[in-house]
């Protein structure tokens, strides 16, 4: 979809120092989840947001697991939309950093830490959107509600689950902005944005092989464990499934194929035939490695070991070794199908000394392209940077959307972010990563288009 006509909208350049600031702070309250300790953020980002006259409410799942919520009040003409965010981070090793990863510290032209990108920045582009809806007295058809929760981090289960179970009326929307897309893939001479419209689903299992302990200078008279398990490592950790094209992963081929011409040929190649799939990203990973990258993980369902434990002494073969693994599946399977499959495949192995055990499981979840939200999402990015890309994104993790969407919500990720450059060197995105760190100049952006979101959604 392209238009005839092109305007370009300003940056809220006046924002910068304020957006900088509040997620400085932010970074500095350390939220690491295990255990979390979101009220504190919760009470500060209230604290912050009372300075502009909003009144927040803080709701703990349990002591001092707080997410807080707060509402701008519109005529009731168009649905809600929420802004939702989540305030716990993973953890961060200090010794591994240049800098602090809790200091939040702002140089370069960045500001670091753990949750600059996972996601306390999108937190404070959207607590500042909301700010300036409401200095600018902007008129809404409809409320727009901001979330910014526990425990995402470690499933939800404590923050926007608990609060949807617990406080539907309070956190509710038909439409909902959260993470997981909005950052520019450069193509040519362009940038393309992505929508995050899908996500995978979420099989975390742990698998315990049986054996019969022994003395290590007499490997034979035993049955090691840790060998089963290593057929087990083996058969899961190298299943390759057949490749599979969702609606989702299609569309975000054929836009990319079209702002970049150089696509078009291995994306036609991918389509027409899946079977080939990994001898024609293998090709393309010659010349476009990060697209590679990309598209390698949404065609099919992965399976990942991540833990693993056995044995307690250096001259004894144990008779127990566990692993735990991680599934992520496609949009159009099931997490029953993945069950059934992976008990398949243990089969092969031998099931007499294995059992099985679901630690969590997420169903996939999808929204549509085709609505309000997403047209006006590609509009104001087209008023933005003229002549861009916007492409809908299957994101291969899980986000707190999930949970909306099972009650019926649109859920989009959209943090929009330009591709960012550190000393003239292009900086690798590091959600989750060692030196995490998002540029002023994103921030600046970032709060710029979310708010023009908002206000032509809304007004």
């Amino acid at each position: 979809m392209k238009r005839d006509t092109v305007m370009t909208v300003p940056l809220i350049k006046e924002v910068e120092e304020e957006v900088t600031s509040l997620l400085s702070e932010l970074i500095q309250i350390d939220t690491t989840n295990p255990p979390g300790n979101e009220t504190k953020a919760a009470k500060y980002l209230a604290e912050n947001l009372g300075k502009d006259g909003f009144e927040c409410e803080i709701f703990e799942s349990a002591p001092q697991r707080g997410s807080v919520i707060t509402r701008l009040k519109g005529t009731g003409e168009k649905p809600s939309l929420l802004l939702l965010s989540h305030l716990d981070v993973v953890a961060a090793n200090p010794a591994e950093w240049s800098v602090d990863p809790f200091g939040g510290v702002v140089k370069d032209g960045f500001v670091w830490g753990r949750g600059t990108l996972d996601m306390k920045g999108m937190t404070a582009i959207e607590a500042m959107a909301l700010k300036l809806l409401k200095r600018n007295n902007v008129k809404l058809k409809g409320d727009v509600i901001l979330a910014a929760t526990a425990d995402e981090e470690m499933g939800g289960s404590s923050g926007a689950d608990y609060l949807l179970q617990n406080y539907p009326e309070k956190i509710f929307a038909p439409y909902v902005l959260n993470e997981g897309g909005g950052w520019a893939i450069p193509a040519r001479n362009k940038n393309v944005y992505t929508v995050q419209t899908a996500e995978k689903g979420l099989l975390w299992f742990k698998v315990k092989a049986k054996g019969i302990p022994g003395h290590g200078s007499m490997p034979d008279a035993a049955d090691n464990a840790i060998m089963r398990m290593h057929k087990v490592i083996e058969k899961l950790g190298n299943y390759r499934g057949p490749a599979s094209y969702v609606p989702t992963v299609k569309q975000f081929l054929v836009e990319m194929a079209k702002e970049d011409e150089s696509l078009q040929e291995p994306v036609s190649r991918l389509l027409a035939n899946p079977e080939s799939s990994d001898a024609v990203l293998d090709e393309l990973a010659k010349t476009m490695p990060a697209i590679a990258d990309e598209i390698r993980p949404r065609i099919r369902m992965t399976i990942t070991p991540t833990i693993i434990h056995g044995g307690v002494k250096e001259n004894i073969i144990p008779s127990e070794c566990e692993a735990v693994f991680d599934c992520r599946v496609l949009p159009e399977q099931t997490i029953g199908q993945a069950q059934a499959l992976i008990r398949q495949m243990l089969a092969e192995v031998g099931l007499d000394k294995l059992s099985v055990e679901t630690i969590q499981a997420q169903e996939p979840s999808a929204s549509p392209v085709e609505t309000p939200l997403y047209r006006v999402i590609s509009s104001v990015l087209w008023d933005f940077e003229p002549g861009c890309g916007v492409a809908p994104l299957l994101m291969t993790g899980g986000t707190d959307s999930r949970f909306f969407r099972r009650m019926g919500s649109v859920c989009y990720g959209f943090h929009p972010m330009k591709s960012e450059t550190l000393y003239g060197v292009k900086v690798t995105r590091r959600e989750h990563g060692i030196d995490e760190r998002i540029s002023v100049e994103n921030l600046v952006f970032g709060a710029s288009v979310l708010y023009e979101t908002i206000k032509r959604f809304m007004a």
